[in-house]
């Protein structure tokens, strides 16, 4: 069972990308998760926002790095500058506005076409995330529902995956951990995906 642990060295980074249409509420999923609050009054993002929060998992201390992107049209364009090194993804729309899950197939293709096959997912939609072979979880972060949850259950999950990949390729002697995350480099990511475009106001 995950928990929490307020540490700033830990055992493993994940980066985790939050996508989906501007209006679905990913900031304030991040806001809700890193540091407890929610905002009704909150703007869009204007290009690229990220946060940390540590959790445990499986005795380890797992830093999350999560990166939140505008979802309006004109930065539809994000290229994979903002998706290189993603190990998880929650794929967001707004139960309220179809067109927001309407478009949940071509952000999943975006996706797909920018990351490790092995990614881990999390969608709120229960019909369309067992299609796709996704994880599901409805959550409010007005209402704060679920949303730890979400993010605990694709950090537990990327690890899983990490220690399974590392157990198959009979890594770190025992097979039974992850590799431990590479460094990220965050002024260069964060550069990269502005030199992109898809962050310029």
């Amino acid at each position: 069972m995950a928990g929490y642990r307020a540490e700033d060295d830990c055992d493993y980074l994940f980066k985790v990308v939050l996508i989906g249409d501007s209006v679905v509420g990913k900031s304030n999923l991040l806001s809700r998760f890193t540091r407890n609050e929610f905002s009704l009054e909150s703007k869009s993002t204007i290009g690229v926002e990220f946060a940390t929060k540590s959790l445990t998992v499986d005795n380890k201390v797992t830093k999350a790095q999560i990166w939140d992107t505008s979802g309006q049209e004109r930065y539809r364009a994000i290229t994979s500058a903002y998706y290189r090194a993603a190990m998880g993804a929650l794929l967001v729309y707004d139960v309220t506005q179809h067109s927001t899950f309407e478009n949940v197939d071509r952000w999943l293709k975006e996706l797909r076409d920018h990351t490790d096959p092995s990614i881990v997912v999390m969608l709120v939609s229960k019909s369309f995330a067992e299609k796709e072979s996704l994880y599901f979880m409805e959550t409010s972060a007005l209402e704060s529902t679920n949303v730890d949850n979400a993010f605990v259950e694709v950090l537990t999950r990327i690890y899983h995956v990490m220690s399974r990949k590392a157990m198959e390729n009979g890594e770190n002697g025992n097979g039974n951990v992850p590799s431990k995350g590479g460094k990220i480099d965050l002024v260069k990511e964060v550069s990269d995906v502005k030199k992109s475009g898809c962050c310029s106001s």
